[in-house]
């Protein structure tokens, strides 16, 4: 087909936008040959003219299908060109946050600016081991490519990444080395994975700076070399560095940084250990302020010093050497501020004492005035003289810059020397993965030297790209016998060749820094006149005579001729190094040592590997008297020998690509620069991969994928058995042009092109079809409905139609019904009005009646009222008349009277006036004063309120009228007093008054109280009543909120319940990680026990065995250093047993008797502890008390051999009991043949020893009661005091000898001080010792109603069987504790801490005394039961002897009983071995036991049993030795065998059934009521009697934990295979997903198909699992354990493939494995393994699916989605979302907006930030016990297991 007939309308093309570069748009017709305009449609709705090219008439490029857009590999687009390539790579990194895509062998990886969360650990596993186009594109993919490709053709790899400053070169290398230091490990332990990692930081720090693109650009070029062994494990690492830009030491462009390490060291100035160093800001030094940027933000100078530190530690670097470094740095800085001050114009000079340089000298070590001078001044040598000459300013200047420069080179090689040193292996290095990081293409708009070096270096690199990928095709198209047709290619051999060939530009270059006055100029001189004109690729600026252009293989670039003869010359003054190499200072000589030899780039090293060519910046000064200039080389020609020797490495080995884009130049997140893009793809090769692979047949399809993808363009007789066949005529009739396909021998190759027109023909196809099925769907639906609809007419017609029937029936039988009614209605109606016409008028009558009776009654009463009326009246007139006239009479009589005593008053005053009248008056004085008094009593009788007062009146008044009688001047003071009196009788009715107007007012107040009082009691009332209602309404809400609060009460009952559960739910996960966390543990433990026992092998076989030397059995591996191990303590215990054995035999004990010992010597030291304090305790008393009861000392002794009898009685009883037992074993291990227990026999013997122990005891005790009755006589004795004298005759010796008369009064006087301070003393001490004889005395008595109670209790004792007598006494004895407890009770009731401690020793002594009475009881069980046997034994024994023994013996030896045996034997469950047979015992039922057959042939867990059935007779015994010793073989042996056949899943499950089914047995049979609720009867006569093994159960546990955990391991790695083929690229559902065009993927073949695996076969994998875990009799609890791990191993490694897969991401993809997980549910149904929790662990993988299927446009969606995906994390959603590819044109991609809905619905979302599933994860396990129903005596031993040396007890 003409690829012009894919012009037509609606087609989607690409036109040249100058924006953004490539635009989209649509054809409006369809293109006819010979049309110059095209009318295209653009995507903003715009309608656009395009016209075509008149001389080249090229049609725009095509665009792909949807379903292509976003592919991981480039070359799967049908259409490769430059707009398809740009707009695949937006799309992933904007739309699906990918940034890594393949474009054939070339991985692009584009720079997000952003952390993103795909370089963890779980992602490296989950690339480990995989194909690198299974997976999606990733450095892991291309670092496992590598790794893989070294392994398997056993040839040395490359990486090479390449890109522009701040691409991420660096950070993918690092990725890359991480990669693979995490899957391949280090071979020793010296961790060199860490090593290689760690030198990142260090080179970081000295060759990276911020520049203008990137904050971390690599200003040098490194090539990492990372050996391995063979065993592929990392064993060291080299580097080699190229090209370091030395000029940014003393030059920084805007904005742009020194070297990281500068900044690093002025931040941490403050150090203490940098004091030395004299630094500060960065802004204060030269060389380091010049970019005027000196913080990168987010970036802390002061931890990356810190890192860098580490890193060097790390590395080997001691601190001393650190500080050297940071030295000469400092230095470094220092020397760029030294100053130049001109003299004239031909020399110059610095100041004298400057700083900055003598702060450089003394840094360096050096001579201040020396390196003064040489900083001034140079050496000329001619071939006659030498003389030194001065330089200008300008000059010393350059060389200090250039010393500086040179200095930091060697520096920077010095580092990168020991750096490969640490680095470096003595082990033989057998193959190597290389990672180059070097610069990517650069043109600025100032470019120079190193410009130039790094463009020549990217046009070799490339011209070995082009060169790749050309035999890549090739070697592609001859492997599938394709015809092969040359490819024009570019090839950039002439750009090469104009650099480096003879006479090109290095050539001249290096000539003219040969010449003595060479110049920059003369140079470009030179390049004009060799190159101009001749060569197409070089060519001159217009403007410009000092730069030249060169086409390189990118673009063009504008070199500028200035500084290039400079730089390549890197010219350093001789005297200046000289002066360095004299330092004192040893590291800085060091540096220059390379200087007294030439080094050539290609010189052998040290460690006789390929030769490694550094820092090319060598020093090019020759040393004086240097001859041979030849050898001296310019930096282009290191260089560019550098450059050869890196391009025969990466030609000798295998290279894979990585090309990094700079996606914006803001480093901005996730922003996409289409003109930069295309630049840098242009740039480095991709879009030349591209073009080379569309010059040929760029899509390849295998047979099967085109047939499943083209299926449907097939008819059913096309297709035939030969899918190759079916291929080649399906092709024939859709492509007519052979030429636009090739076939193969296993693919199909197609042109450019093709793809998409056999995409458009499916899609015609398909859509014809589902125009056809939805034509027919459709008829058939409305056909359908029509019939549906008719029905549903005839039903309601009829349905109507009986309805109106039904409805005149019954409208017949309601007229006839209501002609009835009617009749007997009318017929009631007239009755009953009859009757009520009767009825009323009877009623009217009698009312009528009884109406004019009243009314004739009324009359008559009205009557009769009237005359009673009549005459009251008038009785009341008269009366009134009567009292009127009465009224007037008086009223007269008033008026008469008042007018006679108005006269009479007026005479009276008359008469008062004269003096007569007082005269008179003075003679009736007394007859007045009577009247008066009269008439005052009268006022106080009518005025009983005032009568206290005219009482006191009264008096005075008879007081003045005696007064007058005696005395008739007085008379006149009481006239006068009268009158006054008179006044007051006035003022007191004028109160009478007031009291009345009170009254009224009292009475108004009382009637408006009262008034008030019944407005209150209303108003009470009032309140009363609306205070009930109050309260009926309180009562009311009470009731509503008692209903509340009840119902508050159930939801906080709910909300408790559910907090509860959720509680219980958090407490079972922390149980369950505190689970996983031991067996993780244990898990380790198991991992490290291994390792141990591989280098104990290693070591064994390293070691060369000496003759008669014997190797340590490899069984006993590092795991006995838990349980099994040799203990002294031990040996204290089984003394006797332990002599016997020979001294160089270490008998192996378990941890389960260490941790019994241990505590044991615990409790010893305890109570050895508490006996010494009360030893202590004793002795003190005794002190205190021996001067003061001297005279009773036989009480004291009698007290403590009461004491030390009691404890020497228990002592004796335990050692006698100890000593018997250990007698009896010694017997028993002598028994060699039955003779041995016949009568006279050492075993017979022992045994009447023990019978006649009973009478011994007897004798034991009568002595002791002997004893005991001695000491109460002793104590019975007087006590005598003891009396002490002074001896006086030591006195007058004394005295004698002082013969001086002074003395001897001094002595005198200080004697009888003495004397009464001794009296004193005397006096107290008597009281004291009063007042303790006298609570001795009771002591005494209370000591003897204790020993008469002692004797009491013995005599009682020796009444009672010897059995009995020690529990007994120990009864007695706690009895007694009690009595002294009770008394010292009282004793310390004042002092609480006394008696705490009392009675903390009195518990410590009632527990001891407790434990020994339990031993006691045990002991002597035991003891019983060995006699039973020993009796039974014995009397066998003699049954059997009497039979042989003659009629004459029988009458010599005396009679005994004879037992007689039973013919059935009655077994006890138990297995009788003998010690020399434990190791053939485990042997033959564990190490050489094969499970099939057991488990086949023999009941589950057969071995279990008998392991249990031979601890039970050790138990039986009573020989811890046998049982410790048969555990520990069997746990040793069971590790053994798992070790050996770990691998084996029926080995490793019947070992997890048997170990189980040991543990339960343990469990069942330990005696704990816990575990005996199942048993029967005879079970439990079964249980252990001797040993408590529950230290042996928690070991067995742990070992049954190991061994789940390496099943769990086993079974991954069986079905790890096949789960990716069976859940996700198996179809099972035929048809339903199409595959679509891959590129290049699986084009390494790294892992040889082995077929392909289905979900049957997991399904079978399944079944053999389960019934070989049903077969060992496992427990089902365990089975739903494992197979819930199964299910969560299969859904979590699906989950993860389907996560990292992007072609797996499709809605037919979801349908797959929906119906693949319903079929491991069915599965689950069948084996009724629903409940173990195995589908649960399958929900993140079922809601991805669902996830794949469900609608996702809309904001309803995006809420179901949010609700369905509980299980899924937010990463993990937004990972399948953004995965999300159509297969089909049908399907629709998930838009960016709602992507970015769902973030926002999830952003409250907790979940962990992890995308992948822990496929390592294994759940905690655990046993429950599971009790066997196993009769032990019924067992039967198998002859087949060996095992004929035990036999059945």
């Amino acid at each position: 087909m003409a690829a012009s007939e894919l012009y037509t309308k609606f087609a989607r093309v690409w036109i040249p936008d100058p924006e953004e570069v490539w635009k989209s748009a649509e054809l409006l017709k369809d293109y006819k040959p010979g049309d110059k305009v095209l009318l295209l449609h653009l995507e903003e709705g715009k309608d656009l003219e395009y016209r075509l090219d008149p001389k080249t008439k090229e049609l725009p490029h095509l665009r792909n299908p949807d379903i292509l857009v976003g592919e991981n590999d480039l070359t799967a687009l049908s259409y490769l060109h430059e707009p398809a390539v740009l707009h695949n790579l937006r799309v992933r990194f904007i739309d699906s946050k990918l940034i890594y895509t393949y474009c054939g062998i070339v991985l692009v990886a584009i720079n997000p600016y952003e952390q993103l969360p795909i370089y963890g650990e779980d992602i490296i596993n989950a690339y480990s081991g995989q194909n690198m186009g299974d997976m999606d594109p990733h450095i892991f993919a291309v670092a496992e490519e590598a790794y893989k490709q070294m392994a398997r053709d056993e040839r040395n790899q490359s990486i090479i990444v390449s890109g522009e400053s701040g691409a991420g070169k660096t950070v993918s290398a690092k990725y890359a080395m991480r990669y693979f230091a995490t899957v391949s490990g280090s071979a020793s332990e010296a961790n060199v994975e860490e090593k290689v990692l760690a030198s990142n930081p260090i080179m970081e720090s000295i060759g990276n700076a911020k520049t203008t693109r990137n904050d971390n650009s690599s200003r040098f070029g490194k090539y990492i070399e990372i050996g391995f062994d063979k065993r592929y494990r990392i064993i060291g690492a080299n580097m080699r560095t190229y090209l370091l830009e030395k000029s940014r030491v003393v030059f920084q462009a805007e904005e742009e940084r020194n070297y990281h390490i500068f900044y690093q060291l002025c931040a941490s100035a403050n150090l203490p250990e940098f004091k030395m160093l004299r630094l500060g800001n960065a802004n204060n030094f030269h060389y380091t302020k010049q970019g005027g940027s000196p913080v990168i933000e987010g970036v802390d100078d002061t931890k990356e010093m810190a890192h860098t530190r580490q890193a060097c530690t790390l590395l080997g670097i001691s601190e001393s050497y650190q500080m050297g470094i940071f030295r000469i740095l400092a230095g470094i800085l220092h020397l760029g501020n030294v100053a130049f001050t001109s003299r004239d114009s031909d020399s110059c000079t610095i100041p004298p004492k400057h700083e900055p340089l003598s702060i450089f000298c003394d840094l360096m070590g050096v001579d201040y005035e020396e390196m003064c001078h040489w900083l001034c001044h140079r050496k000329l040598a001619t071939t006659t003289e030498t003389y030194i000459k001065p330089i200008s300013k300008l000059q010393a200047t350059n060389a200090r810059d250039a010393l500086a420069k040179h200095i930091y080179a060697k520096l920077f090689n010095w580092i990168v020397d020991h750096v490969n040193q640490a680095l470096h292996s003595a082990v033989k290095q057998h193959s190597f993965i290389g990672v180059l990081d070097i610069y990517g293409f650069e043109t600025f708009e100032i470019n120079s030297f190193e410009q130039f070096c790094i463009n020549y270096a990217n046009e070799k690199l490339q011209q070995q790209f082009n060169m790749h990928v050309f035999k890549l095709e090739q070697e592609e198209y001859m492997k599938e016998q394709i015809p092969w047709t040359l490819i024009d290619f570019y090839d950039n051999q002439p750009c090469i060749n104009l650099i480096e060939s003879k006479l090109g530009i290095l050539d001249l270059l290096d000539e003219e820094c040969k010449m003595p006055k060479g110049t920059d100029d003369t140079w470009a001189q030179k390049l004009y006149n060799t190159h101009l004109n001749k060569c197409a690729l070089f060519e001159k600026p217009r403007l410009s005579n000092k730069a030249f252009i060169i086409q390189h293989f990118a673009d063009k670039v504008e070199y500028q001729c200035e500084g290039f003869l400079e730089k390549n010359k890197d010219t350093v003054f001789e005297e200046q190094i000289k002066v360095l190499k004299s330092s004192k200072f040893k590291m800085l000589p060091e540096l220059f040592q390379d200087d007294e030899k030439a080094i050539s780039p290609t010189s052998a090293t040290s460690s006789g590997r390929t030769p490694l060519t550094r820092t090319p910046a060598k020093l090019t000064k020759g040393r004086p008297g240097q001859t041979a200039k030849e050898h001296k080389k310019t930096v282009g020609h290191q260089f560019r020998n550098s450059l050869h020797l890196l391009m025969e490495t990466l030609n000798a080995t295998t290279p894979h690509y990585v090309r990094c884009i700079k996606p914006n130049d803001f480093k901005f997140p996730f922003t996409f620069d289409e003109k930069r893009a295309v630049q840098q793809l242009r740039a480095c090769g991709v879009l030349e991969t591209i073009r080379i692979s569309a010059a040929g047949f760029p899509s390849r399809w295998t047979y099967q994928e085109f047939f499943s993808r083209y299926r449907v363009l097939m008819k059913q007789k096309d297709v035939l058995s030969d899918r190759k066949q079916t291929c080649k005529n399906v092709l024939e009739k859709l492509i007519a042009d052979k030429d636009k396909y090739q076939f193969g021998k296993t693919k199909i190759f197609f042109r450019a092109g093709q793809v998409a027109y056999l995409e458009k023909l499916r899609a015609d196809k398909l859509r014809a079809a589902c125009i056809r099925i939805q034509k027919t769907i459709r008829g058939w639906l409305l056909r359908k409905k029509y019939l549906r609809m008719r029905k549903a007419a005839i039903i309601v017609q009829r349905y109507v139609r009986g309805y109106q029937a039904r409805c005149y029936a019954k409208f017949l039988r309601r007229t006839k019904a209501a002609t009835i009614i009617q009749k007997y209605w009318r017929m009631y109606v007239v009755h009953r009005r009859y009757k009520i016409k009767r009825m009323a008028t009877i009623v009217l009558q009698s009312y009528l009646r009884g109406y004019l009776a009243r009314n004739r009654y009324r009359k008559m009463l009205r009557e009769h009222k009237a005359v009673i009326i009549q005459k009251w009246v008038r009785g009341w007139l008269a009366r009134i008349y009567y009292r009127r006239s009465m009224h007037a009479i008086i009223y007269l009589q008033c008026c008469f009277r008042r007018m006679m005593a108005k006269r009479e008053l007026k005479k009276l005053k008359i008469e008062a006036r004269s003096v007569e009248r007082y005269k008179k008056l003075h003679i009736g004085m007394e007859n007045k004063i009577m009247q008066l008094q009269r008439k005052v009593d009268e006022q106080n009788k009518d005025y009983k309120c005032l009568m206290e007062k005219l009482t006191n009146l009264e008096g005075i008044y008879t007081s003045e009228t005696e007064k007058l009688r005696s005395d008739l001047e007085r008379l006149q003071l009481s006239e006068e007093e009268a009158k006054i009196a008179t006044g007051r009788v006035l003022s007191l009715q004028e109160e009478i008054a007031k009291l009345r107007k009170d009254l009224e007012q009292t009475q108004s107040e009382k009637k408006s109280i009262e008034e008030r009082a019944d407005r209150y009691k209303q108003e009470t009332e009032q309140l009363v009543s609306n205070l009930k209602e109050e309260n009926t309404l309180l009562k009311q809400e009470k009731e509503a909120l008692n209903h509340l609060i009840v119902e508050q009460a159930k939801e906080m009952t709910e909300t408790m319940e559910k907090k509860l559960v959720e509680e219980t739910k958090q407490l079972e996960l922390d149980l369950n990680d505190e689970r996983l966390r031991y067996q993780n543990l244990l898990n380790e433990f198991s991992r490290l026990e291994e390792r141990y026992d591989d280098l104990k092998e290693e070591m064994t076989l390293m070691n060369v065995p000496k003759p008669g030397h014997k190797r340590t059995d490899s069984t006993h591996s590092s795991n006995e250093s838990e349980y099994t191990f040799s203990s002294e303590i031990a040996e204290t215990e089984d003394m006797p047993l332990r002599t016997e054995e020979p001294s160089e035999k270490k008998v192996p004990l378990d941890m389960s008797l260490f941790l019994k010992l241990q505590k044991r010597v615990t409790e010893l030291e305890q109570e050895k502890q508490v006996m010494q304090d009360e030893l202590d305790r004793k002795e003190e008393q005794v002190l205190r008390s021996k001067a003061k009861e001297e005279e009773r000392p036989q009480i004291r002794g009698a007290e403590l051999e009461y004491e030390s009898l009691k404890r020497q009685e228990l002592e004796s009883e335990n050692k006698k009991l100890k000593n018997e037992l250990n007698e009896l074993r010694k017997a028993l291990s002598e028994k060699s043949a039955p003779e041995v227990t016949a009568p006279g026999a050492p075993a017979y013997r022992v045994l009447m020893e023990q019978l006649t122990s009973v009478s011994e005891e007897l004798d034991v005790r009568k002595e002791e009661v002997l004893i005991l009755r001695s000491q109460l006589v002793s104590q019975k004795e007087a006590i005598q005091p003891k009396n002490t004298m002074t001896d006086s005759t030591i006195l007058l010796e004394d005295v004698q000898k002082m013969k001086d008369k002074g003395e001897i009064a001094q002595a005198y006087i200080g004697l009888k001080e003495t004397n009464r301070l001794l009296e004193s003393q005397l006096q107290s001490q008597k009281r004291s010792h009063e007042n303790e004889a006298e609570a001795l005395r009771g002591e005494i008595q209370s000591l003897k109603e204790e020993n008469n109670r002692q004797q009491q209790l013995l005599a009682q004792n020796l009444q009672l069987p010897p059995e009995a007598r020690i529990e007994a006494s120990l009864q007695h004895e706690i009895t007694r504790l009690t009595n002294e407890n009770l008394y010292f009770e009282e004793l310390y009731a004042d002092d609480p801490k006394k008696y705490q401690s009392y009675r903390i020793s009195l518990y410590k002594r009632m527990i001891d005394l407790m434990e020994q009475l339990e031993k006691q009881d045990k002991t002597v069980r035991k003891l019983k039961k060995q006699l039973k046997v020993f009796a039974k034994k014995i009397g066998e024994l003699e049954v059997g002897q009497m039979e042989n023994i003659s009629p004459g013996q029988i009458i010599d030896e005396p009679i005994r009983p004879v037992n007689i045996p039973r013919k059935e034997k009655d077994f006890q469950g138990m297995l009788e071995y003998k010690k020399e047979d434990e190791q053939k015992l485990v042997k033959n039922l564990i190490l050489e036991l094969k499970p099939r057959g057991v488990a086949v042939n023999l009941i589950p867990g057969l071995p279990a049993y008998i392991l249990f059935m031979c601890v039970r007779h050790a138990d039986y015994l009573n020989d811890d030795q046998k049982v410790r010793s048969l555990l520990t073989s069997t746990i040793n042996s069971i590790k053994k065998v798992l070790k050996k056949r770990g691998d084996d899943f029926e080995t490793v499950s019947f070992w997890l059934s048997n170990t189980c089914r040991f543990l339960h047995c343990l469990k069942q049979y330990s005696g704990e009521e816990g575990f005996m609720k199942h048993n029967t009867s005879r079970q439990n006569e079964h249980c252990l009697t001797n040993f408590d093994l529950a230290e042996y159960r928690q070991v067995l546990s742990d070992l049954a934990i190991q061994i789940y955990q390496q099943l769990v391991r086993v079974l991954e790695n069986i079905l790890q295979p096949m789960i990716v083929s069976g859940m996700l690229e198996h179809e099972t559902i035929q048809g339903v997903s199409g595959v679509k065009p891959t590129g290049l993927r699986k084009r390494t073949s790294s892992i040889a198909d082995e077929g392909t695996y289905t979900l049957d076969s997991i399904l079978r994998q399944l079944n053999s699992f389960h019934s070989v875990m049903c077969q060992h009799g496992m427990d089902p609890e365990l089975i739903k354990q494992v197979v819930k791990q199964m299910f969560y191993i299969v859904g979590a490694i699906t989950l993860n493939n389907l996560l990292l897969r992007k072609d797996m991401c499709s809605w037919s993809k979801g349908m797959q494995i929906r119906y693949n997980v319903s079929q491991l549910e069915e599965w689950l149904r069948d084996k009724n393994l629903m409940n173990s929790g195995a589908k649960e662990t399958l929900e993140p993988l079922i809601q991805a699916a669902q996830l794949l299927q469900v609608k996702k446009k809309t904001d309803d969606d995006a809420e179901a989605i949010c609700s369905m995906c509980s299980a899924l994390t937010t990463a993990q959603i937004v990972k399948v979302l953004n995965l999300y590819t159509p297969v089909n044109e049908f399907e629709e991609r998930v838009s960016v907006s709602f992507i970015r809905t769902i973030q926002m619905r999830l952003r409250d979302r907790k979940d962990s930030p992890q995308l992948l599933m822990d496929a390592k994860h294994i759940f905690p396990v655990t046993f429950p016990f599971n009790p066997s129903s196993l009769a032990l005596e019924t067992i039967q031993i198998p002859a087949s297991l060996g095992l004929g040396f035990i036999s059945r007890v």
